[in-house]
């Protein structure tokens, strides 16, 4: 490459984030100009050092404190909250912008790096998922390039190419089946420690139970949706226990054209960040000849009723995604304070859905309506929730 293309990374403690500081640190072309954080000040310490970026931000107020005496003005460290990302985005207009945070948090962020950035790497897909309609629109009016780096939405990405989704029969969109897909037992019972341990990916904690509610999926259709301007009726999951096949594409003549690799997310945010080209890469090579199997089945949505709320709630439009993301967002936090049961998460969530559907669903899709609804949602969640507690007692 001719230039360096600067790049700020969002989330650069977490798993995404540090795989591509990682990626970075193995190819050209790239620098290094922003950085940021909720907690974990030691390892963004470490990464500052490494990488010499211009700014960063801490969104904890403590950590934000912490961090700011222990570099002694090394660097620019913007204010704690969304508000000091969104700052310290506008401020470096960076060539790339990787979004590689948490949750609905990253809505604000995601649009501000439309509008000061050329491209953005979108592995935090809660913000498409609520918003995907306001984001596309932005991104179209401003020839912001935004790139999916989670392997299923990348592989559909890859799959398309420059092809018409008028060609397109249906987007097939696996699903590893997480920890629970084969489990016999009452899974009302199962711990933290065995609902975050993922069979295939090293993840975060949240995304690891959304995976194994299979919720993750749902939302990865909506994200799919709202990225590709697709009929949700179009995409089929799939339970493919490998993760070798990453997601596919069926044509309207009947081929199909799929992405494999290692379970290596590598791969894919190298891609998200050299695209159209391609780079050498350090990750082990997929071995066709070593693969004993390849298994497909359909998903147990009995077993599983995520999926179903979330194509439900696709199909109805307008904020039910809101209410659905912010609802399991409460609901997981809630599992993993130990405050509720594994099965309680997808109770509360269709608690809530189904309140929204009786009462306000004619509410305008906006940013404001967004943030102020997902406010209600969380809420009600914690209501929800609070009385499944008090039932038990």
């Amino acid at each position: 490459m001719s230039f360096m293309k600067t790049v700020i990374v969002l989330g650069s403690t977490g798993s995404i984030g540090k795989n591509t500081l990682n990626v970075i640190s193995k190819i050209d072309g790239f620098k290094v100009v922003g950085l940021c954080s909720n907690t974990d000040i030691k390892t963004l310490v470490e990464q500052v050092y490494k990488y010499s970026p211009k700014c960063i931000s801490v969104f904890d107020e403590n950590a934000n404190k912490e961090i700011r005496r222990i570099l002694n003005k090394k660097v620019k460290v913007f204010p704690p909250g969304v508000y000091g990302i969104v700052e310290m985005i506008k401020y470096l207009k960076s060539d790339i912008v990787m979004n590689a945070l948490s949750g609905s948090i990253g809505l604000l962020p995601l649009i501000a790096s439309i509008e000061s950035s050329k491209r953005v790497c979108v592995a935090n897909k809660e913000p498409v998922v609520i918003a995907g309609e306001i984001i596309k629109r932005i991104a179209t009016a401003l020839k912001t390039e935004i790139i999916p780096v989670d392997s299923e939405p990348s592989a559909i990405f890859q799959a398309l190419g420059s092809n018409s989704i008028q060609n397109i029969s249906r987007i097939i969109l696996t699903a590893s089946g997480g920890p629970f897909y084969n489990y016999k037992d009452d899974l009302s019972k199962v711990s933290i420690k065995d609902a975050i341990k993922h069979p295939n990916w090293k993840m975060g904690k949240k995304i690891s139970v959304d995976s194994a509610t299979l919720m993750n999926k749902g939302l990865e259709a909506i994200e799919i949706k709202n990225l590709f301007n697709i009929d949700i009726s179009k995409i089929e999951i799939l339970i493919h226990p490998q993760s070798i096949v990453h997601s596919a594409v069926e044509y309207l003549d009947g081929s199909i054209i799929a992405n494999l690799s290692v379970p290596d997310m590598r791969i894919p945010i190298q891609y998200s960040l050299t695209y159209p080209r391609r780079a050498s890469s350090s990750v082990k090579k997929l071995s066709l000849a070593d693969i004993k199997k390849l298994e497909f089945y359909k998903p147990d949505f009995k077993k599983f009723r995520s999926i179903s709320i979330a194509y439900y709630c696709a199909k109805k439009g307008g904020l039910f995604p809101t209410i659905l993301n912010s609802s399991n967002e409460k609901a997981v936090e809630l599992f993993l304070c130990g405050r509720i049961k594994f099965t309680d998460i997808i109770r509360v969530v269709e608690n809530v859905v189904e309140i929204w559907d009786r009462s306000r669903t004619n509410v305008k899709l906006s940013i404001e309506n967004i943030i102020e609804y997902d406010e209600w949602a969380r809420n009600k969640a914690s209501e929800i929730a609070n009385r499944l507690i008090k039932e038990r007692i």
